[in-house]
């Protein structure tokens, strides 16, 4: 990887956090749309490139992989509670509050630093910078909801950023992790095995995020404004891989 890739991905996380300082707790109407456009782009993403590309790699089984990185998602969400996707709640007694946040940046930081491993051991094509866009892509809003979190449980600005660049750290430290591995292993798969388990992640959060039931709507409908966000994530990602 590029010098950049680790500054964006790191950048990305503290813009999102930094935006969330400046929003009122409440509003979460934007979080929801950009949830929407990235969840649509990750999937766009991961049908239109990422799968095919593991798939005609010679590692045998894909599948499997797909499905345990799918898994250690669902597992992963019993920690952070659905932060990744919008996920809000924080507890009513305060003294459950520091456990709750443990629980969460447990789970929020085992995700981000999975996903940051394929990028490392990725030679610099086009499916390498989707899967890259993809995780920035993503990171925002999980960085921005994450913030929320913080501000809601009563956590002071200091603790809020450490607690933030922790997150941030954790898909740089593990793309540079492989990228070390990559330069004393040129050979095997490690990395397109890497890669369908994040592929298998990726879609537990896209369809997540996608088929959850909207809150002001009581017949699963999807509003008009999310319903374009899904559109524009989605067409994004379709033109990106066809152009």
């Amino acid at each position: 990887m590029h010098i950049w890739e680790y500054f964006l991905l790191l950048l990305t996380v503290l813009l999102g956090g930094f935006t969330a300082l400046l929003v009122d707790s409440k509003d979460q109407s934007r979080l929801q749309l950009f949830l929407s456009f990235s969840g649509a782009y990750i999937l766009g993403i991961c049908v239109m490139d990422i799968m095919p590309t593991v798939f005609r790699s010679s590692v045998e089984n894909v599948g499997i992989y797909i499905l345990i990185g799918f898994f250690i998602q669902l597992i992963l969400e019993q920690f952070s509670g659905g932060v990744e996707h919008g996920h809000i709640h924080v507890p009513h007694h305060q003294h459950q509050v520091r456990r709750h946040t443990t629980m969460v940046m447990i789970g929020l930081c085992l995700h981000a630093f999975i996903e940051g491993l394929p990028l490392g051991g990725h030679v610099h094509d086009h499916s390498g910078h989707h899967l890259l866009w993809s995780i920035v892509l993503h990171k925002a809003p999980a960085a921005f909801a994450l913030v929320l979190l913080l501000k809601k449980s009563g956590y002071t600005k200091g603790t809020l950023w450490l607690l933030l660049l922790i997150f941030a750290s954790m898909s740089p430290l593990a793309a540079a992790l492989t990228s070390t591995i990559a330069e004393q292993q040129q050979s095997g798969n490690w990395h397109n095995i890497l890669q369908a388990v994040v592929i298998g992640s990726f879609l537990h959060i896209a369809t997540t995020i996608l088929f959850e039931s909207d809150s002001s709507s009581d017949h699963h409908a999807v509003p008009l404004p999310k319903l374009i966000a899904i559109l524009l994530g989605v067409g994004m990602a379709v033109g990106s891989v066809m152009l």
